[in-house]
């Protein structure tokens, strides 16, 4: 761990800010008043059109409740026909083909820096609950990655330290929808989007240049090209607050909305300075599409075990982005698998393995430049899969005219069947996921998967989406409230029999209470981890 640095209280904080986090000695080199003062002019700046285009979100919900569908903009067509190209891209961004992902804490840093990986994605975002500490500690961690100093010793002893050449290092700042209570700007908390950019690029930027890389962000959870907009504009003025070159901050978009999906060539064209590409952000997709087309029985889906990416919408989706992205000469990524190795069971460790192996070989042959792991074991796996068929260090050559995808096809519903089984499946996992979210852990394996905010929002919104429908189970029950509330109440008992409420204490009924309430509310929530926000400490 670094060194506390000598501070006993909080720093004087810049006009307007005001601190309601706790406050750690080791959080000084961090929360500095210079940082601050610059995460509240990108709030000051931008704060106003952060909450205008979440406002648009509001509306465009509104119209698909009414029936109107996503499609492609009549207003931007001259840019998806136009023959334009994103900026070049740095050297050490040629070649990503496998990306592993995982939250900020100081083991799991050095462990994906350390894996073999091509690249390391921390996560602000899906894999880290935001508790004021995790947030904190995360930057911290992150300095000391930068600077190659991170270091971590286990109660058993173990020391970690970072190898010779880790992984690129790419940063996932929170969605634009969330906040960060613990502090504020002129009497609203601030964004959380801009405290986890802000706070990484004020730090780092300048260290990461001198080391041969740059400032690299993954981008979440957008819905349009005007928040790419947004995002782009906040990339210029933190460029010129720090005197960097315009253009040295790049960022790869998550496409994980469905809205999203229609704006390709449109996202790109307003990052196109500071672009590294798109990527399949597939959990979220399946998500998105739940809650953006929830009014319609006819998007029904079958259980969350069926709707894979060899399918329908996501199909589409996914091979549509590698013809975009390439066409604009940026990389395509694929999206992660979420299987994890499989210990004391051969047999199922090699049905995994196969699974994920299969997943891989089909990203690579449809194009795709790279792809993600939530594991370092599987690192080998995907790189193997990689370097057999992309002899390169991309496919940017594969432009994939061959590829035909319209409006129709990125809605298209895959097939199969909804089942009691599955229905347990998501309550099982929802709850136990959103007790550990409650308790400070951002992702968890479960059942041979690593779960993360955005499989849980699977399994929530789609149970979700069986009720509020009466969806038809494959042996003919409705799903209904009281069929919901019995099964659910099953599978508490059976969790209990497995220790679940001692392993997460109270965290364990709120869970359950906020999954039920979620479940059966005549109003979808957009977002799970908004009410349980709420839940977690507002000091800590």
């Amino acid at each position: 761990m670094r060194d506390p640095v000598s501070s006993p209280k909080p720093p004087d904080l810049p006009p307007g800010v005001v601190l309601h986090g706790a406050w750690s000695s080791d959080y000084a080199s961090v929360l500095t008043p210079a940082a601050l003062d610059f995460v509240a002019k990108l709030t000051r700046a931008f704060g106003e059109r952060r909450e205008a285009l979440l406002a648009r979100r509001q509306e465009r919900q509104a119209a698909f409740n009414r029936g109107l569908r996503p499609h492609f903009l009549p207003d931007t067509q001259a840019i998806r026909d136009g023959d334009w190209k994103v900026a070049p891209l740095p050297r050490d961004l040629l070649d990503r083909r496998v990306e592993i992902t995982g939250p900020v804490e100081r083991k799991m840093i050095i462990n994906a820096l350390n894996s073999g990986a091509s690249v390391f994605m921390a996560d602000f975002e899906d894999a880290n609950s935001p508790t004021w500490d995790n947030v904190v500690r995360g930057q911290l961690n992150l300095m000391d990655a930068v600077r190659r100093t991170i270091t971590f010793t286990a109660d058993n002893g173990k020391h970690y330290a970072l190898v010779e050449k880790p992984a690129v290092l790419f940063v996932r700042p929170r969605g634009w929808h969330l906040p960060e209570r613990h502090l504020e700007v002129d009497g609203k908390p601030v964004p959380g989007a801009f405290l986890d950019f802000g706070l990484f690029f004020f730090h780092n930027v300048h260290e990461q240049l001198a080391r041969g890389t740059g400032p690299y962000f993954y981008l979440p959870k957008m819905e349009s090209h005007l928040e790419a907009r947004l995002w782009n504009d906040v990339f210029l003025l933190a460029q010129s607050e720090l005197g960097v070159a315009r253009g040295t901050i790049k960022a790869t978009v998550l496409i994980e909305t469905l809205p999203a999906a229609f704006e390709m060539h449109e996202i790109l064209y307003e990052l196109r300075e500071h672009s590294a590409g798109l990527n399949c952000g597939r959990w979220d997709y399946i998500f998105s599409f739940i809650k953006k087309l929830q009014s319609d029985p006819a998007f029904l889906l079958p259980d969350r075990g069926q709707v894979t990416m060899d399918k329908a919408f996501l199909d589409a989706y996914s091979r549509l982005l590698i013809q975009t992205c390439h066409r604009r000469g940026v990389h395509a990524m694929g999206g992660m698998a979420a299987f994890i190795p499989i210990k004391g069971d051969a047999a199922a460790n090699e049905k995994a393995l196969a699974q994920v192996r299969a997943d891989k070989l089909r990203e690579v042959r449809n194009g795709h430049d790279g792809t993600w792991v939530a594991h370092p074991a599987l690192v080998p796996l995907a790189r193997n899969v990689f370097d057999e068929h992309m002899p390169g260090p991309n496919q940017l050559h594969n432009l994939r005219a061959d590829v035909k995808v319209g409006e129709k096809e990125l809605l298209a519903v895959p097939q199969g069947t909804r089942t009691e089984e599955g229905l347990r499946h998501n309550i099982r996992v929802g709850v136990q996921y959103m007790a550990a979210w409650l308790d400070g852990l951002g992702c968890v394996p479960l059942y041979n998967l690593m779960e993360d905010a955005a499989t849980a929002e699977i399994s929530r919104a789609q149970v979700w989406q069986w009720i509020h429908h009466g969806a038809t189970l494959e042996d003919g029950r409705h799903v209904t409230p009281e069929l919901f509330r019995q099964v659910m109440a099953e599978e508490m008992e059976e969790l209990e029999r497995e220790g679940a409420p001692s392993r997460y204490g109270e965290r364990f009924t709120q869970a359950r209470h906020l999954f039920e309430r979620l479940s059966v509310t005549p109003t979808f929530e957009d977002f799970l981890t908004l009410p349980a926000y709420e839940a977690l400490d507002p000091q800590y």
